[in-house]
């Protein structure tokens, strides 16, 4: 199963170390590969220097890549992510 989605990075400071520490632990969870789109850059989710290198700002709109079994589960819960700003209050 291939699921894509596209979401915003709330995040003050972007997609930067603390949030992709986050992104990738949950990431690794999962059996499904996500991949993570940033214009024409990509990072493979569950690579904390694949993310950080993508150096996604606040404001970026990206997209994401779910391909596999538990994509759907793999999904809302990463989206879930985002969309708490990773857990962080701003």
């Amino acid at each position: 199963m291939e699921v894509t989605t596209k979401v915003t990075v709330l995040n003050r400071l972007g997609l930067h170390l603390r949030a992709a520490v986050r992104l990738v632990t949950a990431s690794s969870k999962f059996k499904c590969r996500i991949i993570l789109r940033n214009g024409v850059r990509e990072a493979d989710c569950k690579s904390i220097l694949n993310l950080i290198a993508l150096a996604a700002p606040q404001g970026a709109e990206v997209t994401i890549l779910f391909e596999g079994e538990d994509a759907e589960k793999a999904r809302d819960t990463i989206l879930n992510l985002f969309a708490t700003r990773f857990g962080e209050s701003s």
